[in-house]
């Protein structure tokens, strides 16, 4: 093997795969080869995280150690300024075969993208609009989202203003509301999908690709709070409300929460104890509101209220009688995660969302979207965790083998992707009848299925969670590195299983509206 250096010409005599290990040699073996590349680790053994005796370990000092480093670390590890600058040359005649994917490039791992991007496969829901719509959204959330993704989730800050400002300009809260007419007028990612062409295949790309990053908490810290909290406004405010408040949460200006669980109320929710009297011209609200996404740093609040005359929602401003704090819970504080005071707060009456009586039917009929959209952003993650356990498997030795040449290794990856399949399938469908049903029709028709269709990929991606978790062993409990992405994922997924609604809940929830829907003369 000769090395050709990046800095000179000169040549130098790189140790062959046979070079047998010399004591003798240290400076000389603290040059290793990494995917024909070559990096001298002199200054950073000391450094080495794992300690200097890995780098001076037979398998390694002064050979190509391709195979033990991606039995090790991430491919992004070499990608680091830090260690991409300890290499000093490549191997003559031998090209780089690893490299990071261009922003926008699809996984030609099988299953690792749904069929519809797969080459080769077809679909009747997608056209050549969407594709265009899910390279731009793929390549913009690699370039301008991931970055921040990581470090957020890391440090548990919220979404910095700058990105929330580069997501405003390509209208990413409008969009993931969903279409309608709140979208008239806006251009939508730069222009690649007009307005009026927006339909809920192209919102459905966007929840899935939002969490491809493996970083749960900052999905939610992401305007969550204004995907769930705004279509009550948009559906149930005043024109009046409507044009004062949407606007400015669209933009990015001001932030918004749905205020509805409470301590003593989950999924229960009409048993929510939050009251709110009329005074006048106003509404006096007081209670508190426990587990809302994104009230730490909400402006505004959709409540759900009690009054003497049945539930009620309101519009209620931050105020001095608004207090948050913090709930710390098993994902990242970057999802601004609150527990809410109300002290007495004044409400306009004019910040009523529907009629005194209606609360309940306004939440309700608010539902159906959160929960599909969590139930997406759930088969999102899943998908990628499919990825990475056929990539860990692959490149992963065990007993002289890759590890999928394990029976049982092989029999967790099928049920892996037999669930994903089977999620997108359930997925794909509901959203067709979306696309094809108005926002009543949806009400009572889709009520029981996206129950039903989000309990089943909550259950799914636990059971996913656990099978992952098997395979890359202690690397999937272990936070950052090889299996940041499973630990994460292992560690979060029960919120797909609570968020909008728990499972129990919903199964019967989906049980009793098909029970409601038996023909009074069917009989066997």
């Amino acid at each position: 093997m000769r090395l050709h250096s990046t800095t000179s010409k000169a040549l130098w005599q790189v140790s062959s795969p046979n070079t047998k290990y010399d004591s003798s040699l240290t400076a000389f073996l603290q040059w290793i080869v990494i995917d024909a590349k070559v990096y001298d680790l002199t200054r950073f053994a000391d450094l080495h995280p794992g300690g200097a005796n890995v780098l001076y370990a037979p398998g390694v000092a002064g050979k190509d150690a391709t195979g033990v480093f991606f039995g090790l670390h991430r491919h992004e590890v070499l990608l680091r300024q830090q260690y991409a600058r300890l290499q000093i040359g490549t191997i003559s005649g031998q090209a780089e075969r690893i490299k990071a994917p261009a922003p926008g490039a699809l996984s030609l791992v099988p299953y690792a993208e749904p069929t519809w991007l797969s080459s080769g496969f077809h679909s009747p829901y997608y056209n050549d609009g969407h594709r265009q719509f899910h390279k731009a959204v793929r390549r913009f959330f690699m370039e301008e989202v991931y970055p921040d993704a990581i470090r957020c989730e890391e440090t548990g800050k919220r979404i910095p203003q700058e990105l929330v400002d580069k997501l405003s300009v390509m209208n990413f809260l409008a969009m993931r509301i969903g279409p309608g007419k709140h979208l008239q007028g806006r251009s939508l990612m730069g222009g690649v999908v007009k307005p009026e062409e927006y339909d809920h295949f192209y919102e459905l790309i966007l929840n899935l690709e939002l969490s491809r990053f493996g970083t749960r908490g900052f999905v939610d810290g992401l305007l969550n709070g204004g995907v769930i909290a705004l279509p009550p406004i948009l559906n149930f405010g005043s024109p009046g409300i409507q044009s004062r408040y949407v606007p400015e949460v669209l933009e990015g200006k001001k932030y918004i929460a749905l205020a509805i669980t409470e301590a003593f109320a989950g999924s229960d929710v009409a048993g929510v104890q939050t009251v709110a009297v009329r005074d006048g011209d106003d509404w006096v609200v007081t209670g508190t509101k426990k587990w809302i996404t994104n009230g730490t740093f909400a402006d505004y609040f959709t409540t759900l209220c009690q009054t003497d005359q049945g539930s009620l929602v309101l519009l209620i401003p931050r105020s001095e009688n608004v207090s948050t704090k913090p709930v710390k819970t098993s994902y990242s504080p970057t999802a601004g995660t609150a527990y809410v005071t109300f002290d007495g707060a004044r409400v306009p009456a004019s910040h009523m969302l529907g009629k005194v009586g209606q609360g309940l039917h306004v939440i309700l009929s608010n539902f159906n979207h959160e929960r599909w959209m969590v139930a997406a952003t759930s088969l999102g993650a899943q998908r990628v965790v499919v990825e990475e356990c056929l990539k860990w498997t692959n490149q992963r030795i065990a007993f002289k083998k890759p590890l999928h040449s394990q029976a049982v290794i092989r029999a967790k990856l099928a049920l892996m992707i037999e669930r994903v399949e089977a999620c997108q399938a359930w997925m794909e469908n509901i959203t067709h009848q979306m696309n094809n049903m108005n926002y009543a029709e949806q009400s009572d028709k889709l009520a029981g299925p996206i129950a039903l269709l989000k309990k089943f990929i909550s259950r799914s991606g636990r059971e996913t969670a656990e099978d992952a978790t098997q395979m890359f062993g202690g690397r999937g409990i272990t936070v950052g590195g090889m299996g940041k992405i499973i630990e994460n994922f292992h560690r979060t997924s029960p919120f797909d299983a609570i968020l909008a609604g728990a499972e129990d809940v919903l199964g019967d929830l989906g049980v009793r509206q098909a029970i409601r829907k038996i023909p009074k003369d069917a009989r066997l």
